[in-house]
């Protein structure tokens, strides 16, 4: 079994986070994915807007009805910073004889070398860096490192909170049960 894992902040999560990711799962064969809203990311302290359950919620609403695709709460359920490194280990565990290929943002993958443990995730998991149409082609000379062409989907979380923010509409940059929930919510107002 060949299981993806993406991360981020997913504040709001949109449809730039998951269209790259249903095609980085159909052109690398994956059987299953698993997106990982981070509790604390150690790069972005202080800077996500919605809580953690509130960021898993959504996240959750997100993926819904895409087959083989769920949420792990994991980072959310841990306390303190979200390390990757800990993400892996702990799926290592718990998937069994799964293969874990990690996704990851080309301009995700530019702070690498910051991230806690970089050797370790590389032992622990294919690292499949998804390069959006357009962005520059990151070096990828690290062993174990693959560069996968996804599409160029221009939403960002930035402009979906200030689109919130100014009461315009995020109608069709994410799926309706997203919306509704930060409507209901009343989040990023």
């Amino acid at each position: 079994m060949r299981l993806g894992v993406f991360g981020g902040s997913f504040d709001p999560p949109h449809l730039g986070h998951l269209l790259p990711v249903i095609d980085a799962a159909e052109s690398l064969g994956l059987d299953a994915v698993r997106f990982v809203p981070a509790g604390v990311q150690p790069l972005k302290v202080g800077r996500a807007v919605a809580s953690p359950q509130d960021r898993l919620a959504m996240t959750e609403r997100l993926v819904a009805g895409v087959p083989g695709f769920t949420v792990e709460s994991a980072e959310i359920d841990r306390a303190g910073l979200s390390f990757t490194v800990d993400t892996l280990a702990m799926l290592a565990e718990t998937a069994g004889a799964s293969e874990l290929v990690l996704l990851v943002g080309a301009d995700a993958f530019a702070l690498f070398d910051q991230w806690r443990e970089p050797e370790r995730i590389m032992a622990l998991a294919t690292i499949a860096v998804l390069v959006r149409g357009g962005e520059r082609r990151p070096d990828a000379a690290s062993s174990g490192v693959k560069l996968l062409q996804t599409r160029r989907v221009d939403i960002s979380s930035t402009e979906l909170r200030a689109r919130v923010a100014d009461g315009r509409t995020i109608r069709g940059f994410v799926p309706d049960a997203v919306a509704d929930y930060i409507a209901e919510r009343r989040l990023y107002k």
